[in-house]
């Protein structure tokens, strides 16, 4: 004879887990996917994509006041005001005309345009007697640029040796002075690509060029520095021997 037991109905609470009581058992968390940030602590700041305006007016708001590190805002830099780029990087095609100009005219030399002295006009001049160099067949421009700086150091010291103590010049202004006064060793250069390379001709030329050379540099060296008028006739054989060899570079 089987005995029944009266057994009280389960009620289960409305859309809660049948094992967990109510109010002792926390509910289980819906597992989401790693590396994700929750979204209800985090607030993020949308950023636009504009024009240089717009981009520096939302800048200005977020910093306040104005682009990071207190600067004009991109979009009202005015490149009229900028300086032109020749000029930023020393090169001045005004001065280097001028100066060329001077040295064309053996007997009324200049020296005033000479007196802010530079280097872009010289390596002008270097680059202008490598090619016509080249265009005769003759790759010279280690050799080139090898003279012009021991000429510029040998007259230097051969002028303030003869100075002494009145003697102001200075190495920049010397290689300057030397690399201006290429000039007619550049144009008997080009001069030499069409005179014929055989006979006295050739010679002949590149002593007008010489001396011409000489001249214009002695003039300079003298009127630029102090100390060097009493010894023209020296200053004027140690330019007459530089241009020498740079006339013989080109004969040759």
């Amino acid at each position: 004879m089987t005995k029944e037991f009266a057994v009280p109905p389960v009620v289960f609470p409305s859309g809660g887990n049948p094992g967990a009581a109510s109010g002792n058992i926390q509910q289980r968390r819906v597992a989401t996917a790693p590396f994700q940030p929750s979204t209800s602590s985090l607030s993020f700041i949308p950023f636009d994509i504009g024009p240089a305006v717009g981009s520096s007016s939302s800048s200005a708001g977020i910093y306040g006041g104005g682009p990071i590190g207190g600067g004009p805002a991109p979009g009202n830099v005015n490149f009229e005001d900028e300086e032109p780029l020749l000029d930023e990087l020393g090169i001045h095609p005004d001065q280097i005309w001028k100066k060329t100009k001077s040295v064309l005219n053996p007997f009324r030399v200049n020296p005033a345009v000479h007196k802010d002295s530079d280097l872009s006009g010289p390596i002008l001049l270097y680059m202008a007697l490598c090619l016509f160099q080249l265009l005769a067949g003759k790759i010279q421009f280690g050799v080139i640029l090898g003279w012009i700086v021991v000429s510029s150091i040998f007259l230097y010291v051969v002028f303030n040796m003869l100075a002494g103590r009145n003697g102001n010049l200075d190495l920049h202004t010397c290689t300057s002075v030397v690399g201006y006064c290429m000039l007619p060793v550049v144009i008997l250069a080009a001069v030499s690509l069409f005179v014929p390379q055989v006979g006295a001709v050739r010679f002949a030329v590149a002593a007008v060029f010489v001396l011409w050379a000489t001249r214009v540099c002695t003039g300079l060296m003298v009127s630029l520095a102090d100390g060097g008028d009493e010894h023209r006739g020296l200053i004027s054989y140690a330019a007459l021997l530089i241009y020498t060899l740079f006339s013989l570079l080109v004969i040759f």
